[in-house]
């Protein structure tokens, strides 16, 4: 017996467009939960999240046949989920600061898909895991948007400069002063925690 093909979204998109009804569910699923990580680090709130991502999607169902295939389907999803996210912010004329008071509870763990139980660390050892997770999220939060979004592009979501590049829609020697100045700006707003 063979282990089961993942596919990419390219192919599943492809196969959505030739009419098979379980090619879209099964994109949904595969990029549901890494949008609402990357658009929740962006706008900062997760009913906000929730509905920009619903909306990127949508977009993609609606808009499949203007994939092109020669591009990675990864960039052409998260340029439409994080122009949808930047167009938020500045409607709703956000900052991209969250007082500190109201980070200290954030309830933005990094992985909120996971659902399995994990035998892993011991209660103490995942207080300190938990509380250093909020702390990275805090300081995200702080970060300028123009920084916080290829920062959490490249260091979370591990994507290339040149697939940055086409989400962001600048050209590679921007994107890499933009993360040079995120990852500045991520380890002086840490600093003091670390000392």
């Amino acid at each position: 017996m063979s282990a089961p093909v993942v596919q990419d979204g390219g192919e599943l998109i492809e196969a959505h467009l030739l009419g098979d009804a379980t090619g879209f569910a099964r994109l949904d699923a595969l990029y549901r939960p890494r949008l609402l990580r990357f658009v929740d680090r962006m706008v900062r709130d997760p009913a906000r999240a929730e509905d920009l991502v619903q909306e990127t999607l949508l977009r993609v169902h609606r808009n499949g046949d203007r994939y092109n295939p020669a591009r990675k389907f990864s960039t052409w999803i998260y340029t439409i989920a994080g122009n949808l996210a930047r167009n938020d912010l500045r409607r709703h004329r956000r900052s991209p600061f969250v007082p500190w008071e109201s980070a200290g509870d954030s309830g933005h763990p990094l992985n909120r898909g996971d659902t399995a139980p994990d035998p892993g660390p011991l209660p103490d050892e995942q207080e300190v895991t938990r509380s250093t997770m909020d702390l990275i999220e805090r300081m995200i939060a702080r970060m300028a948007q123009l920084h916080r979004r290829v920062f959490v592009l490249r260091e979370l979501e591990g994507m290339t400069y040149e697939e940055i590049a086409e989400i962001v829609e600048c050209d590679l020697g921007t994107v890499k002063s933009r993360l040079n100045r995120a990852r500045r700006s991520f380890a002086r707003l840490l600093a003091p925690y670390l000392d």
